[in-house]
């Protein structure tokens, strides 16, 4: 090979002239977001939120900055209601100027929900005309009591630009949009039964959209109907157990209305609940201390079997392997403390199981 040669001509198989004009577009596309002085915010990192709360803060205070525009929904709907906002440009404390933008329409509704860019842009193509309405609202200024947060401040600003739009504000936000999504990926008719209100949720009880979504995973292959509910005998099944007394107990717990069968926002916030309550933490390491092996600390599948015993359980041998496998999150065929104390954090209500062990010691109050 000539080393005289780009590298790339061989290995792209592509003209030097058009990797020339390839680069110079690449170079314009990054000069235009350079230019447009993108804030980049990764929603599930701690730090990168972070980051922007703090550029947000640099951009906003300095003077040789345009304004700041941001979207504090995170996402796009329907425009029916506004879903929670991001606390991000409310943190730094300065005036917002509240922007509201309508699309009125006949036959499509350019707002781009729960439709794919390509057909938005079709759809939008096949029109004669499309509007857009831009109103700006009263400025709206940060709360003069200091120990009103940036809670407080973007429910005002939500408020504000609800009245505007006529529409309800909620407590719904992007990681309900994500459990829809996945929802209708799992084949389900209405992912919208499978919304808790995440931004409530997370308010409330500290649920973060992973931790929501990782449960929502073990909901779906409970079987749901239609309507988004499981019954008890599924519920139980995907635990490798029948449905019994003790069982029913429990899942009535989660089934306030008794219908027999329950939605993923009962189960997510039944859940977080349970784990808020003062002593279930210490109900949790009491149970394993009492269950473990004294030689080697851990809970083998006989010990755990003996356990279900005391609680009139009984499973079959493959059903107490699917048991033993939810508390075994690390597959080494034991039950480590880290593993007892994991698999109950994510599904409570199984306490239930070792009230015998702790019986005396540590009550909490689950059913």
């Amino acid at each position: 090979m000539n080393c005289s040669q780009p590298l790339f001509r061989q290995s792209l198989m592509m003209p030097y002239h058009l990797l020339e004009q390839l680069f110079e577009r690449c170079r314009y596309a990054f000069f235009q977001f350079s230019f447009l002085q993108v804030i980049y915010v990764d929603r599930f990192s701690p730090a990168s939120r972070k980051a922007a709360v703090n550029e947000i803060k640099r951009k906003a205070a300095c003077n040789s900055f345009p304004r700041v525009l941001l979207f504090p929904e995170g996402t796009t709907t329907n425009g029916r209601f506004l879903i929670s906002f991001q606390h991000g440009a409310f943190i730094p404390g300065y005036p917002v100027q509240p922007v509201v933008v309508r699309y009125p329409h006949v036959h499509f509704d350019q707002s781009w929900g729960n439709i794919s860019l390509l057909k938005l842009m079709f759809k939008m193509f096949t029109q004669f005309h499309n509007f857009m309405e831009v109103e700006y609202l009263p400025v709206v200024y940060p709360p003069e009591i200091k120990q009103e947060n940036a809670l407080h401040f973007a429910e005002d600003t939500s408020y504000a630009m609800a009245r505007a739009l006529n529409v309800l504000p909620t407590s719904y936000s992007y990681g309900d949009s994500m459990i829809m999504a996945r929802a209708i990926e799992a084949g389900k008719v209405n992912g919208s039964n499978y919304m808790v209100e995440m931004a409530w949720v997370k308010d409330i009880y500290g649920v973060s959209t992973a931790e929501a979504m990782d449960l929502l995973e073990h909901f779906l292959a409970m079987n749901p109907d239609n309507d988004g509910r499981v019954k008890a005998q599924d519920f139980w099944a995907h635990f490798g157990l029948d449905c019994s007394p003790l069982c029913k107990k429990i899942f009535h717990y989660f089934d306030l209305g008794i219908k027999e069968s329950i939605t993923f926002r009962q189960f997510l916030v039944g859940c977080a609940h349970l784990r808020k309550q003062p002593l279930f933490q210490g109900a949790c390491e009491t149970a394993f201390e009492k269950c473990r092996d004294p030689e080697t600390s851990e809970i083998s599948r006989a010990q755990l079997a003996d356990v279900l015993r005391l609680s009139m359980l009984l499973p079959s041998g493959d059903r107490m392997l699917d048991l033993f496998k939810t508390f075994d999150i690390d597959g080494d065929e034991k039950i480590s403390k880290d593993d007892f104390m994991t698999c109950l954090g994510r599904f409570p209500f199984l306490i239930a199981f070792f009230a015998a062990p702790i019986n005396g010691e540590v009550y909490i109050e689950i059913v």
